[in-house]
């Protein structure tokens, strides 16, 4: 999997049953491995196929190279952390825009082409396969809604891409060329089209962590509000947001308390629109960590405090398991939130802890004391099962979530009129807060507060064109920094350019 994309569909599709990153549908027992030339002879191999497929959704919080971690990093609300400057050099080089094409982390490209590759071998297969019409139907609108979810993340990161439809042959992985970011979004916009159709609306609780219609129209809704299609994106949040404040039709519901989102045994809550699962079933162990095969939430560990301990009183935590000090928070960030009613759920204050005397820990690089407490590991989340219990936190993460897609409808509405107040109004009055006349900086600034750490930040600074000014201080270059340069690797010997001022 950290091979070279173009020269993975050289390799033999041994697709090994992956125990993904879920709990229940994605934890599915190793059966073999099967060639690509005979893949899929009945509907149990095309299952499995399936669960490959999936595999690549933990990247959102697994392994070190994870999503939140990385796009904070890029963010003017966190700091990239860690024991020191060269502790998890990738993200350090994304906090203050050092990343060029040898040092950014390969992963970001060849874990999401990977499971495309996955996603088009499926789909290619599944109609030879022997199964009843309606699962090879649902099996392959899956594969297309996570096909246009790894498309997504690719070109909002990179921006210029191969567009793969098909897995590639030996003859043609030196002739990929990138395509026009538009072929990509419409790709992305054809894929979640269709898999709307035969997705379902609701899953059964042995079948949580798949896709539903609810999350491809979310995604939809997103992929058309970053094109800057603000009438379709809100057409398609509409659906996914019911009447605000109210439950949907989807059967999405704000959770009453807003810390009740980061509980590690909430999963797959009435706000949850898709979500990475986690699991300490695979008793995750270094020598396979970051492999695929396992389930841990690599995330909380990096979160986690060096060397706590509690000295004296009662209202600092009694012990918190041991962590690796990174993305905590700015002071920038800190000042916006410390009077929001959100603030105790986002940030665990160990700076005020630790000048009342309360507790002891040992300081991460540029380390503040505002650590990230949604992703904080807890005491009751330590595995008692096999595997070091820093690699086999549980907490699942949220790619997406209600209050996210209430706040993008109310953007796609030109934050302007009667609906768009009422979905700003329901997102501030489910922590307490009462109305404030609705415009685009209200909604940016409820964004910050509302989804603090959840790795969103840097992506709408992007978007809405207020990187160069709020990353400025950290290094950010217009016209550059927007997008990672390609991995070098990815380059060599094949057709593909480098991004621009790379």
């Amino acid at each position: 999997m950290r091979n070279n994309m173009l020269k993975t569909s050289l390799i033999v599709f041994a697709l090994l049953l992956l125990n993904s990153c879920s709990d229940t549908f994605l934890e599915v027992p190793p059966k073999g491995a099967f060639l690509t030339a005979n893949f899929y002879a009945d509907r149990d191999q095309a299952y499995s196929a399936l669960v490959g497929v999936y595999d690549a959704i933990r990247k959102n919080t697994g392994g070190f190279e994870n999503m939140i971690a990385m796009m904070n990093a890029g963010s003017d609300d966190n700091v990239a952390g860690g024991g020191s400057a060269t502790d998890g050099s990738q993200l350090h080089a994304f906090d203050d825009f050092t990343l060029t094409p040898d040092n950014v982390p390969g992963s970001y490209w060849n874990d999401y082409y990977q499971g495309i590759f996955r996603a088009n071998t499926l789909l290619s297969k599944l109609p030879g396969v022997p199964m009843s019409t309606s699962e090879k139907s649902r099996f392959g609108a899956e594969a297309k809604a996570l096909r246009a979810l790894y498309y997504f993340n690719l070109v909002s990161m990179f921006k210029n891409i191969p567009l793969l439809l098909q897995p590639l042959t030996a003859t043609e992985m030196y002739n990929v060329t990138q395509a026009a970011p538009t072929a990509v979004y419409a790709q992305i916009e054809k894929d979640l089209t269709e898999a709307k159709a035969d997705l379902p609306s609701t899953v059964v609780s042995a079948e949580n962590g798949r896709i539903t219609k609810g999350a491809a129209q979310a995604l939809l809704g997103k992929v058309y509000l970053f094109q800057g299609k603000n009438a379709l994106a809100a057409t398609e949040f509409a659906v996914v947001n019911g009447t605000p404040g109210g439950t949907s039709t989807y059967g999405y519901r704000l959770l009453t308390n807003y810390s009740d989102l980061w509980v590690f045994s909430n999963k797959f809550n009435s706000e949850s629109i898709l979500e990475c699962t986690h699991s300490n079933q695979s008793k995750n162990d270094w020598g396979f960590w970051g492999s695929g095969r396992d389930e841990g939430n690599t995330l909380n560990v990096m979160c986690g405090i060096r060397n706590y301990k509690r000295l004296t009183g009662t209202t600092a935590p009694a012990s918190m398991p041991g962590g690796w000090s990174f993305t905590t928070f700015t002071q920038d960030f800190y000042d916006a939130i410390k009077t929001d009613p959100r603030f105790g759920a986002t940030v665990l204050d160990l700076k005020a802890f630790e000048t009342s005397g309360e507790i002891s820990y040992t300081h991460g690089d540029a380390d503040l004391g505002y650590y990230l407490n949604k992703f904080m590991p807890r005491p009751q989340d330590v595995s008692t099962l096999g595997g070091p219990q820093e690699l086999n936190f549980q907490q699942n993460s949220y790619i997406i979530r209600l209050a996210d897609t209430y706040l993008l409808e109310a953007e796609a509405l030109g934050a302007s009129g009667a609906r768009a107040q009422a979905l700003l109004d329901a997102v501030r009055a489910r922590v307490g807060l009462t109305s404030i006349p609705v415009s685009l900086p209200a909604i940016k600034a409820e964004r910050r507060l509302e989804l603090g750490g959840e790795g969103h930040r840097f992506f709408d600074l992007v978007r809405w064109g207020d990187a160069t000014t709020k990353l400025a201080s950290k290094g950010f270059v217009a016209g550059k920094n927007e997008i990672f340069p390609i991995p070098a690797r990815e380059i060599r010997g094949t057709k593909l350019i480098q991004n621009p001022n790379y």
